[in-house]
């Protein structure tokens, strides 16, 4: 007899999750997309108030999370606070930083705050998640935000790139490191993103321009449509799936 081959489940319902910077934004959006596919979901950034107005928001709409105020570059305080609610299932790496300006205007605390939040508390995350993960044996999918700009060069955004494709690497080596514990690792890299973040940016003369003549799709992405990505990388539905970058660019990088 013909065996028809099942669709994976896109559910997550039984697991749990941990986004970081999901107060706003992407991470807001990827936290209730999360709730929404049936995880118990773990919300955490520095301000108590934005977390439990973005539970508040998730409960409204039959999901399960709680907040967690959480300093992503506090080493100790990430190890503690996961060893505490894990272990999780999914972790989604969001929280992080830009400060566009030409590289001969850097400064060095622009260095150390972008490198800082964009890489060194991405690794804390992914470090105190997975040792939870190998801890009890079970499988697990890590999930961290990258950008576009993790794959090119722009100009004013030399320490942003530098941090971006310094996930990706990061990512490709955790793949391989925790592949056979069935732990996986991706990036989703979105385009320009309408976020609280890039509002100032898109008040610029020409900035919004710019940015759509570089899209195929001649506009800027909206957090909903960041919300699939984010549940099929998490769901059995991307069992096979590791060590890869998963472009929301409306074709950036395609040209």
């Amino acid at each position: 007899m013909y065996a028809h081959p099942k669709l994976p489940s896109f559910r997550l319902d039984g697991k749990t999750a941990l986004v970081t910077g999901a107060s706003r934004g992407i991470g807001m959006a990827c936290a209730s997309a999360l709730a929404q596919a049936g995880a118990r979901v773990t919300v955490a950034a520095r301000s108590r108030l934005d977390l439990e107005l973005v539970c508040r928001a998730i409960a409204s709409a039959g999901g399960d999370a709680q907040a967690l105020i959480l300093d992503v570059t506090d080493s100790e305080r990430v190890n503690s606070a996961v060893i505490e609610r894990g272990p999780f299932n999914i972790l989604v790496n969001s929280a992080g930083c830009n400060n566009p300006r030409p590289m001969v205007d850097v400064e060095d605390r622009d260095i150390d705050e972008i490198l800082t939040l964009n890489v060194k508390s991405t690794f804390y995350m992914c470090r105190a998640v997975a040792r939870g993960l190998l801890q009890v044996g079970q499988s697990g999918s890590i999930i961290n935000i990258s950008s576009q700009m993790g794959h090119v060069g722009s100009h004013g955004r030399t320490v942003y790139c530098a941090s971006k494709h310094a996930i990706e690497g990061m990512t490709k080596s955790l793949a391989w490191e925790l592949g056979p514990q069935q732990i996986r690792v991706n990036t989703v890299c979105p385009t320009f993103i309408e976020t609280a973040l890039t509002e100032e940016m898109f008040k610029r003369p020409g900035f919004r321009e710019w940015v759509t003549s570089k899209i195929a799709l001649n506009r800027v992405g909206q957090i909903e449509e960041v919300m699939g990505a984010i549940v099929f990388l998490a769901s059995d539905a991307s069992s096979l799936m590791t060590g890869s970058a998963l472009m929301l660019d409306g074709g950036w990088t395609a040209a």
